[in-house]
C-alpha cells in the first residue's frame, strides 16, 4: 500500500518524511524486542529506503548482531535515545529500512499484519483471531512481505 507520512522521536529533535510503498507491519514478541521497546513486543513498519527523507536531528547508531549471523544496525535519537530506524545487512541489500511505527505522527492507520516469535509473547496478551503468526521468525523475508493487506 502506498502511503505519505512524518515522524519523529520523543524530544522532536529527528525529524523524518516518507513517500512510498509500505512493504511490512509487523509485531515481534522475541525478548531482544522486547528489551528494546520496554514493552510487550517490539513492531517493524518496513519501507523502501529510497522514499525515507532524512530532514532533521542527529541519530547515533548501534549494531546488533541477530541469531541468522548478520548485523543489524539500529538507529536512535542523540537527545532523547528513542529507536527510529532498524537496517540489517538483508534489508539493506533489498532496499528496505524498518521504521519502528510507534515514532509516525499518526499511527491510527498502523495495524500488525503478522505476529513473530509467539513463543516469547506475554502470557497475558490476547492476539487477533486470524493473525498471521509464527512461534519464531518467519521462514523468509519474504514470507512477511508477500502478506495480503
Amino acid at each position: 500500500m502506498k502511503r505519505m507520512f512524518q515522524g519523529g522521536c520523543q524530544c522532536g529533535s529527528v525529524r523524518y518524511r516518507y513517500e512510498g510503498e509500505v512493504l511490512n507491519i509487523f509485531a515481534c514478541h522475541c525478548t531482544e524486542c522486547q528489551k528494546q521497546s520496554g514493552s510487550a513486543f517490539g513492531m517493524g513498519l518496513w519501507v523502501e529506503a529510497s522514499g525515507l527523507e532524512r530532514l532533521s536531528g542527529t541519530l547515533l547508531k548501534w549494531t546488533r548482531h541477530l541469531p541468522t549471523g548478520e548485523d543489524m544496525v539500529c538507529e536512535f535519537c542523540d537527545r532523547c535515545g528513542t529507536r527510529v530506524f532498524h537496517v540489517s545487512e538483508s534489508y539493506r541489500a533489498k532496499g528496505i529500512v524498518s521504521i519502528k511505527p510507534g515514532t509516525i505522527d499518526d499511527t491510527s492507520w498502523v495495524q500488525p499484519r503478522a505476529q513473530i516469535w509467539l513463543e516469547r509473547a506475554q502470557s497475558w496478551l490476547a492476539i487477533k483471531p486470524g493473525s498471521v503468526t509464527y512461534p519464531r521468525n518467519p521462514p523468509s523475508i519474504a514470507a512477511l512481505a508477500d502478506l495480503p493487506e
